[in-house]
């Protein structure tokens, strides 16, 4: 059975045939026939396909290792191999909602080879043709690493908190049909190495980067080298249903858009090529009888090119099976950059490119074709473009089937030689803002284009061009760092302003004046690093009957520089406490934040009050608008949005201020998180090896950032898991919200019983709990056990707890015949919180099921000293 999104090429064949009455069989192919011999080099294996979702982040992007992205260019099995579930959109945006937003998208390259014009493609998307293959398992299959979890062997080598890595080849052309005019595929002979990568920070979660790898892998030179990213969105939640919803779709490209750095505004160069519905289906009532909106947009960027100057193409098109719907912009002969006389695509159509000769010139017309809603607009006289079918034009300009062309070139490859190609497929929400925006479509499209709101787009875009190559930062230690701008807040420009007359007060005002330069591109060499929160800081568990303290050292947290502020960023510290290791399961317990404050400045601009700095401690507001740096009569939360400070020599500059976050900054009560050492001075050096003996810890931390917090009344015979986070203060010049230190990654637990290797007391004899075992207590129901097993049954997360135990011990458990039941090696550090705990999960040394009975235990140290105690099992 075809999937759902298959049958987009049926319908529109259907029509196709019906419109012009030609014979559907002679256009179409839904899929390649394997089982044909076709001509050229024969595959040794089958390749090892595989398919995978990003799921990280906001958008979830389908990504294959055959030169693809989406589901249906890929010709194997559309289930994740990584996780088994099954993939239902290519791009669902955002995750969750139920609406696609991509059909499939597809790598293009076409080279000269001697005299011969070759390309390959991952999908042309009409043919069905694939033309990359990943090598048979398990050379050829993908890789899945992660930054997420340090203890896990996929976080070796990681990038992101999601990467999939893949190589593939053009080189199994026994896999390849023939192409629409017969010819046989002829394979450039490249091997791509691509990874994709997601992350799921609120900056990065709508974008998913892409870096390829392009290694001529023949023995000839590659010529006039252009590369390409085909995509065919298709945006719409019931696709094929009667709203027929790939049908309206829309295909443009934007060159720059207004950003904003704190309150400077600049014109943000962002190149995007993007697809949206042409009205966001905001009434449609589908057959669940719920209405499901598509009011946002997808795009693709390049951020890395194998070279600085390179020609840039941008092509869209209507694939269609009939020849007559076939359309594209097309340049008049002897006009645009080449010069070229016109090209015949030889298919009855100005759109599709069929063949490699054909595709090769889409790579590289040169063309920047108008946003597909110009079409009606164009005119008979227009002295660059082709003057479009009318009674077409007005259809293809309000919305229909399109698909887009990215491309750039040309560089020659030669044998051996790797170059690279970096861009980002990228969600932005809310585009559609205007209600009826759309019947403007076609005879007003320049207010139709007016309307849209890419301001969310723009952003995300400026952000996946910053991760790719982080702004500021010299990557290869060369001495450059990325171009820059110096920022000024427009009220420090006014108060210049009134007073430039007066040179005696020039001085004053530049002491005052804001400014600020800021890097808006990287050093040219990719980075693949986002912003990120503070370092969690280092912790450890000290359990007591009835408590936990969490004692922890935050010299990382609070001393490592933000990557894209230059400046240390730590705000404060959170602490989570959990009954098990799921994120949901975590409430927070305590929390530090230090006392600073946000000052808001009136934007003249945009008519409302915004925050253009960093947060203020009470000690700089002091100074700056205080009567002096020592005047503690001054308390910035008296100046509020109706009671704003005016300041005495610049009345137009007002402005108010409030908390950042709690500021809760007390950390000298014992009640909340607190300083171990409240009168250790701030250390003479940051460095432990460097610091004095008397500013050390025992275990050689730095006495002045070491702090805990003790967490009462805790029922003892059960764990808990705890983690310690950071969190920064975030930036406001680039719209960052603060970020926070993961809640999962590093938790640990225990039990709040007492060790006396953490204590210094005594040690308690052994004692065992619950005794007697009923099976009829419901301790799974009740949250005793299996927590952290949901998906396992209930005779497989049973625990018998084992508490008071020697750090090093064996557990036996024998019947009353004197058969052993169960033997636990009990090794543990004595520093571990649960040195002193073990558990049985009542399964015999056979692996079977313990019955009813009573039981007696030992517990042997190793000196040989034995403890022994009865247990009783009702099952």
């Amino acid at each position: 059975m075809m999937s759902p999104i298959t049958y987009k090429l049926v319908i529109f064949a259907l029509l196709a045939c019906f419109l012009s009455g030609t014979n559907i069989s002679a256009r179409m192919k839904l899929s390649p026939d394997f089982s044909k011999d076709y001509i050229g080099s024969k595959t040794t294996g089958n390749p090892a396909h595989c398919l995978a979702a990003h799921r990280v982040g906001k958008i979830e992007l389908a990504v294959a290792n055959n030169g693809t992205f989406g589901v249906e260019y890929h010709p194997g099995d559309k289930s994740d191999c990584f996780t088994g579930e099954s993939i239902l959109f290519s791009c669902q945006y955002p995750k969750g909602s139920n609406v696609a937003y991509l059909f499939g998208g597809a790598f293009w390259i076409g080279a000269v080879v001697g005299r011969d014009t070759l390309v390959s493609v991952g999908a042309d998307g009409w043919q069905w043709v694939y033309e990359m293959y990943p090598d048979e398992a398990p050379f050829g299959n993908m890789i899945y690493r992660s930054i997420i979890d340090p203890l896990k062997p996929e976080y070796e080598n990681a990038v992101s908190e999601e990467d999939y890595i893949s190589v593939y080849t053009d080189t199994f052309t026994d896999r390849v049909p023939n192409d629409f005019f017969g010819h046989p595929h002829q394979p450039l002979y490249i091997e791509v190495t691509e990874a994709s990568y997601a992350w799921s920070y609120s900056y990065a979660e709508d974008f998913v980067l892409f870096d390829y790898k392009i290694k001529n892998i023949g023995q000839q030179d590659l010529h006039n080298v252009y590369m390409g990213i085909y995509v065919d969105a298709m945006i719409c939640f019931d696709c094929f249903g009667s709203t027929n919803g790939f049908t309206d779709d829309l295909s443009g490209f934007l060159t720059a858009y207004p950003s904003q750095y704190g309150a400077c505004e600049y014109l943000d160069t962002v190149f995007l090529a993007w697809q949206a519905d042409n009205d966001g289906d905001p009434d449609i009532v589908f057959s669940d009888g719920q209405k499901h909106p598509c009011p946002n947009v997808v795009a693709t960027r390049i951020v890395r090119t194998p070279a600085d100057s390179l020609d840039i193409s941008f092509n869209w098109w209507i694939g269609n099976g009939n020849p007559s719907l076939d359309f594209g912009p097309r340049e008049r002969p002897g006009v645009g950059k080449l010069k070229e006389p016109f090209r015949d695509f030889r298919t009855g159509g100005l759109g599709t490119p069929e063949g490699d000769v054909n595709k090769y010139y889409v790579l590289r017309n040169r063309e920047f074709d108008y946003d597909q809603i110009f079409t009606a607009s164009i005119q008979p006289n227009d002295t660059l473009w082709l003057y479009p079918d009318q009674d077409l034009a007005a259809n293809f300009a309000d919305g229909y089937d399109t698909r887009y062309l990215l491309s750039f070139g040309p560089f020659d490859i030669s044998p051996g030689q790797t170059l690279p190609i970096s861009f980002a497929y990228i969600g932005g929400e809310n585009i559609h803002t205007v209600p009826d925006n759309v019947t403007n479509l076609p005879d007003n499209p320049t207010q139709y284009l007016a309307n849209l709101d890419f301001s969310d787009l723009a952003l995300n875009a400026t952000w996946a061009s910053w991760v790719y190559d982080n702004p500021g930062v010299d990557t290869d230690g060369d001495g450059y760092f990325g171009k820059w701008r110096v920022c000024c807040t427009d009220s420090a420009i006014l108060r210049i302003d009134t007073v430039q007359d007066n040179p005696l007060l020039l001085d004053t005002v530049w002491d005052y004046v804001s400014c600020d330069t800021f890097y808006y591109e990287g050093d040219g060499v990719p980075d693949f690093v986002g912003a990120s929160p503070p370092p969690a800081p280092e912790f450890r568990l000290i359990p007591d009957n009835g408590s936990i303290t969490v004692r922890f050292n935050g010299l990382y947290s609070e001393t490592t520089k933000d990557i894209f502020l230059h400046k240390v960023d730590f705000e404060g510290y959170r602490i989570y406490i959990g009954r098990d290791n799921r994120e949901t399961s975590f409430s927070l317990i305590a929390s530090y934040d230090r006392e600073d404050y946000d000052k808001y400045v009136w934007d003249n601009e945009r008519q409302e009050w915004i925050i253009v700095d960093l947060p203020f401690t009470l000690d700089e507001l002091r100074c700056l608008y205080g009567d002096s740096c020592r005047d503690e009569q001054f308390d910035p939360l008296s100046y509020t949005r109706s009671s704003r400070y005016i300041h005495p020599l610049f009345p137009d500059s007002q402005f108010y201020f409030t908390a950042h976050d709690y500021n809760m900054a007390d950390l000298y009560s014992p009640q909340g998180i607190h300083k171990v050492y409240p009168d250790q001075p701030y250390p003479s050096s940051l460095f432990p090896d460097s610091a004095r003996p008397d500013e050390l810890t025992e275990e050689g931390n730095l006495k002045y950032f070491e702090y805990e917090f003790t967490i009462e009344n805790l029922l003892s015979t059960v764990p808990y898991w705890i983690n310690v986070t950071a969190f920064d203060v975030g930036s406001p010049e680039t719209g960052l919200s603060a970020l926070e230190s993961s809640v999962t990654v590093g938790t640990q637990y225990a039990y709040p019983q007492r060790s006396p290797y953490l204590t210094n007391r005594q040690p308690d004899k052994v004692m065992v709990y619950p005794n007697p075992y009923r099976i009829d207590a419901a301790y799974r129901k009740r949250g005793f056990e299996g927590r952290s097993d949901s998906d396992r049954p209930d005779d497989r997360v049973r625990a018998i707890h084992f508490t008071n135990l020697p750090a090093v011990c064996t557990i036996r458990i024998y019947t009353l015949d004197g058969d052993l039941v169960k033997e636990i090696y009990h090794r543990m550090d004595k520093t571990d919180p649960n040195a002193i705990h073990d558990t049985w999960d009542l399964i015999t040394r056979n692996t079977q099921m313990v019955v009813s009975g009573l039981y007696y235990w030992t517990v042997e140290d190793e000196y040989g000293n034995v403890q022994i105690g009865k247990l009783v099992i009702i099952m």
